[in-house]
C-alpha cells in the first residue's frame, strides 16, 4: 500500500481483532491486574457526537498501554438504560422504552466499534436486562433488612413536568435537574434510603482516594459536617396547651453564644405541626405559617427571599440564664433542615442580625474582639469571629473556643454532630425503572419479596405515561399488582414505585468482573483479584450524585461481606467537554451536532482520537474544529510515509538514541498523568527527527509504532504485521534506559549582572572553572565584561552562570 487508506486499513484490523478474540479479558491472577473503567452511558436516541468518545479514547489509550506493560487489563463497557431520560424519549417518540432503548444501543455500539475501541464485549451489560436487575434487587433488599431502607410520608422535592419525586441531588439550582422545571414541595409515601447513617465514612474516608480535590471538596461540602452543641429550650405560653409540657430543641454550632440568644426562631413546617397537635394560635399565626408554606412549596432553592416572620405569642427559656425570649416563626428556618428551630443570635449571625433589625429585636453583643477593652464595637453588622465572651455570666473573659464545651455543659446540652447531607429519596412514580421487591399486606404490613422469586419483573405495558397522582402507572396494571403475601398467603399488593435512575449504576462496576454469574453479585475470590477500579473516568458533574451513591452502596456491601475493600474507585480522572464550533454545548436542539460518523468516514477513527487526545488539557473543556483535525490526519499520514523508508541495516546514530529514550520515558510518563496531548506532541517531535534521516533505523521506527499505538491502534497494526508476527497490542512496551535519557550536554544561560546576554552548549561533565572559562571566551559575552571588573560568579550546574560586574 503505497497511500494511507484508512478505511481499508481500519476495517481490516477490526474484522480481525474480533475473530481473534484480541479484547477479551484472561482471568489470570498471577499476572497484575489494571481495572480501567468509564462511565457507562445512557444511549440516548441521538446517537454519539464528537464530545463523548473522548473519555473512552483517553482510557483506550491507557489500558492498551498498561496491556502492552504485562498487566491484566479489564475493559469493559455497557448501558445505563434505566429512568427518566430513557423513559421522555420513549413518550415523546411513542415507542416502548425496552424497543427504543434495544434501538439505541445497537446504535450506540456500532458507532463505538468504529473508532477501535479495545472493550470486551463478552462482558457487556445493561441495567435493564432483568438478569442485572435481579442484584439490584437483591442489594435494595439486603439494605431493608439492615433497616437503611424506610418508608416515609414527608414532603419531598417534586417536578411537575416529570411527574415524580426527586432526591436533592437530583436538582440544580432548585430546578429538575432533567427537565428545568422549578421543584415544589410535595407530601408524598415514598421509600427512602439512610445514606446518613454513612455520612462519617463517606467524609473520612475520602482522604484515603487519589481523585481531584475539587470533586473530594464537592463532596465534603455536600456531606456537610458540623459539629456543636443541641439545647432544650422550654416553652411557655401555648394557648391550648398546659404549661410547662413543651420544649423545643435546637442545634447550633456556636453554643459559645448562647448568652447572646434574644429569641427562637422556627420554621413554618414546625408551626405547622404544633398547630396539628392542638396549639390555638392567632388567626394572623397561622395564615403566616399556611402562606409560608405555600411559598416554600413553589420557591427554587437557590431564591433567597425576603425575610419575614411573626411573633407567635410563645416564649422560650434560654436554657443559660433562663431569660424569657420571644418564639417568631421565620421563613429563613427552612423546612426539613435540622430541627426546624433555631436560638437566634443577633450580634453574631447575619441572618439574625438582618431579622432582628428589620423586626426591632434585641441585638446583644457575647463575644468582643477588644476584650479586655471595656468597650465592644458599635455593630453594623453581625460580629461572625472570635474572641472573649462578655455579657455571660461566670464566662466572662473566657477565650470563645474555649467556652463552646463550658456553655454547652452549664446550659444542659449535648455535644452533637451534623450532616448537611439528607437520606436518599429512592421511589420514583415512573414506569421504565427497577420494580421495588417490596410487597404491602394487611395482615403483616411490608414484607419482602423472597430472594428466590427475584427479579421482580417489569411488566410490559401499553400506557407507561405517568399520571400525576403520585402514584406510579404500575399501580393501575390489577393483574401484576395483586398478589399474595410471602408471609401469610393472604392478599396483598406489589409496591409500585420504582428506583431511581442511579440504582443500577451503584455498582455495576462489581458486575463487570463476573458478569455471567447466576448465584451471586460476584465472585469474592473475582472481586478481591479485580477490585478496586484502578482508574475511573467521567464528568465532573457527577461529584454529588452518582459518586456519592455508589460509595455509599460500596460500603454497604463491605458492611456484609460482598466486597473486600473499602472504595470501588482508587483514582478518578474527570474529562472535559468538546464544545461545539458555535461555542455552546453539543446538542440536537441547538442544531450543532458533530457527527462522530462523518468524521471517521472523511478523515479515520486514528484521525479522531489522535485529535481528541491533542486537543488540549484533557480535563479541560475546549472548541471542536474539523479544521485542526486535519493535523492529526497529515501527522498519520507522515508516519505512514515514514514506513517506506526503513532500512534495517541502518544504524541507530547517538542522538537518535537519546531522542528514543527520552520520547519512552516522556510518552509513557505523560499517558499515566493522563497528559495525553503531550505525549502526542511528544511522538511528533520524534517523528520529525526521523523524517530528517534519508533512511530510517528501524529499531526507532519500531519503538514509534509501540508508542503509537494506544492513540491509533490501526495504522500502529498495519505498519506493525508486515515486519512483525503477532499483533502490536500484545507486545512489550519499550524500555528506557534512565543513563540514555540524559544528553551528555546541556545548553546553558549566560548572564551578566542578572541579564540574559548569551547561550552556551556545554559538557556537563565541566566544572564551574571550566564553565567560566568558556562563557569568558564568547565573542558576545567579551563585549559586555569589556573594560569591567567581574566582582563575582554565580554558577548553578548545568543552568546558568552570572557574572557580577562593576
Amino acid at each position: 500500500m503505497k497511500e494511507y487508506n484508512h478505511q481499508k486499513i481500519e476495517q481490516k484490523w477490526r474484522k480481525r481483532w474480533d475473530e481473534l478474540g484480541l479484547n477479551k479479558t484472561a482471568e489470570d491472577a498471577k499476572k497484575p491486574k489494571c481495572y480501567v473503567l468509564d462511565m457507562f452511558p445512557y444511549p440516548s436516541g441521538d446517537g454519539l457526537h464528537v464530545g463523548h468518545p473522548k473519555g473512552y479514547i483517553a482510557t483506550d489509550a491507557y489500558s492498551r498501554m498498561k496491556r502492552m506493560k504485562g498487566f491484566n487489563v479489564l475493559h469493559p463497557m455497557g448501558w445505563d438504560a434505566f429512568g427518566l431520560p430513557a423513559e421522555q424519549f420513549a413518550i415523546k417518540n411513542k415507542v416502548h422504552p425496552s424497543t427504543a432503548v434495544e434501538k439505541n444501543t445497537k446504535r450506540f455500539k456500532e458507532q463505538l466499534a468504529e473508532i477501535g475501541f479495545n472493550y470486551d464485549w463478552e462482558r457487556e451489560l445493561n441495567t435493564t436486562d432483568p438478569k442485572y436487575y435481579r442484584w439490584t434487587q437483591w442489594i435494595f433488599l439486603q439494605m431493608y433488612k439492615k433497616g437503611l431502607a424506610y418508608e416515609s410520608f414527608e414532603p419531598i422535592n417534586w417536578c411537575p413536568s416529570c411527574q415524580t419525586g426527586l432526591a436533592n441531588e437530583d436538582l440544580e439550582g432548585g430546578k429538575c435537574e432533567r427537565c428545568g422545571t422549578v421543584v415544589v414541595k410535595k407530601p408524598m409515601r415514598q421509600w427512602v434510603l439512610r445514606i446518613t447513617d454513612y455520612a462519617e465514612r463517606l467524609l473520612k474516608d475520602l482522604d484515603t482516594l487519589s481523585w481531584p480535590e475539587s470533586i473530594k471538596e464537592s463532596q465534603r461540602n455536600w456531606i456537610g459536617k458540623s459539629e456543636g452543641a443541641e439545647f432544650e429550650f422550654p416553652l411557655s405560653g401555648i394557648s391550648g396547651q398546659e404549661e410547662g409540657k413543651h420544649k423545643v430543641t435546637v442545634f447550633t454550632t456556636r453554643p459559645d453564644t448562647l448568652f447572646g440568644a434574644t429569641y427562637v426562631a422556627i420554621s413554618a413546617e414546625l408551626g405547622k405541626k404544633w398547630l396539628d397537635v392542638g396549639w390555638k394560635a392567632d388567626k394572623k399565626v397561622a395564615d403566616f405559617i399556611e402562606r409560608t408554606l405555600r411559598e416554600e412549596a413553589v420557591r427554587a432553592y437557590d431564591v433567597v427571599p425576603e425575610k419575614e416572620g411573626i411573633a407567635t405569642g410563645v416564649y422560650a427559656e434560654n436554657p443559660a440564664n433562663k431569660e424569657k425570649i420571644p418564639v417568631w416563626i421565620a421563613n429563613y428556618v427552612l423546612s426539613g433542615y435540622g430541627t426546624g428551630a433555631i436560638m437566634a443570635v443577633p450580634a453574631h449571625d447575619e441572618r439574625d442580625f438582618a431579622f432582628a433589625k428589620k423586626y426591632d429585636l434585641p441585638i446583644r453583643m457575647v463575644i468582643c474582639p477588644n476584650y479586655p477593652e471595656p468597650n465592644c464595637p458599635i455593630l453594623d453588622e453581625a460580629y461572625v469571629g472570635g474572641g472573649h465572651l462578655v455579657g455571660s455570666g461566670k464566662f466572662i473573659g473566657t477565650k470563645s473556643d474555649e467556652a463552646k464545651a463550658l456553655v454547652t455543659a452549664h446550659a444542659g446540652g449535648k455535644k452533637k454532630t451534623t450532616y448537611k447531607l439528607k437520606d436518599w429519596v429512592f421511589s420514583r412514580q415512573r414506569y421504565w425503572g427497577e420494580p421495588i421487591p417490596l410487597i404491602h399486606c394487611a395482615k403483616d404490613g411490608v414484607v419482602p419479596v423472597p430472594e428466590k422469586e427475584l427479579p421482580v419483573l417489569l411488566p410490559d405495558v401499553e400506557s407507561y405515561v405517568p399520571t400525576g397522582t403520585g402514584e406510579s402507572p404500575l399501580a393501575d396494571i390489577a393483574e401484576w399488582v395483586n398478589t399474595t403475601c410471602p408471609k401469610c398467603g393472604g392478599p396483598a399488593k406489589r409496591e409500585t414505585n420504582t428506583m431511581p435512575q442511579w440504582a443500577g449504576s451503584s455498582w455495576y462496576y462489581l458486575r463487570y468482573i463476573d458478569p455471567k454469574n447466576t448465584n451471586a453479585l460476584v465472585d469474592p475470590k473475582k472481586e478481591r483479584y479485580w477490585s478496586p477500579v484502578d482508574l475511573y473516568v467521567g464528568g465532573a458533574e457527577h461529584a454529588t450524585r452518582h459518586l456519592i451513591y455508589a460509595r455509599f452502596w460500596h460500603k454497604f456491601l463491605h458492611d456484609i461481606g460482598v466486597v473486600a475493600h473499602l472504595e470501588p474507585f482508587a483514582r478518578l480522572q474527570n474529562v472535559g467537554l468538546i464544545i461545539a464550533p458555535d461555542g455552546r454545548k453539543m446538542s440536537k436542539r441547538f442544531g450543532n451536532i458533530v457527527n462522530p460518523d462523518l468524521i471517521v468516514e472523511r478523515f479515520g477513527a486514528d484521525s479522531l482520537r489522535v485529535y481528541e487526545m491533542f486537543m488540549g488539557p484533557f480535563d479541560q473543556s475546549i472548541v471542536w474544529s474539523t479544521d485542526n483535525l486535519v493535523g492529526a490526519r497529515r501527522f498519520l499520514e507522515r508516519v505512514f510515509r515514514l514506513s517506506l523508508h526503513i532500512d534495517p541495516s541502518q544504524t541507530v546514530s547517538p542522538e537518535g538514541e537519546f531522542l528514543m529514550h527520552q520520547t519512552i520515558m516522556g510518552v509513557e510518563r505523560d499517558i499515566e498523568s493522563f497528559k495525553l496531548n503531550t505525549a502526542i506532541s511528544k511522538l511528533m517531535i520524534y517523528v520529525g527527527f526521523m523524517e530528517k534521516e534519508e533512511k530510517v533505523p528501524a529499531p526507532l521506527f519500531e519503538v514509534l509504532l509501540k508508542l503509537l499505538a494506544p492513540f491509533a491502534p490501526h495504522l500502529a497494526e498495519e505498519l506493525w504485521s508486515g515486519r512483525h508476527e503477532g499483533s502490536i497490542h500484545t507486545s512489550l512496551w519499550p524500555h528506557f534506559d534512565p543513563a540514555k535519557v540524559c544528553s551528555s550536554t546541556a545548553k546553558i544561560t549566560i548572564q551578566v549582572n542578572g541579564k540574559l546576554r548569551g547561550t552556551m552548549e556545554i559538557d556537563r561533565s565541566l566544572d564551574e572553572k571550566d564553565a567560566r572559562r568558556n562563557a569568558e571566551s564568547d565573542p558576545e559575552i567579551k563585549k559586555w565584561l569589556a573594560e569591567k571588573t567581574v566582582k563575582k560568579v554565580i554558577y548553578i550546574p548545568e543552568r546558568t552562570i552570572n557574572f557580577v560586574v562593576e
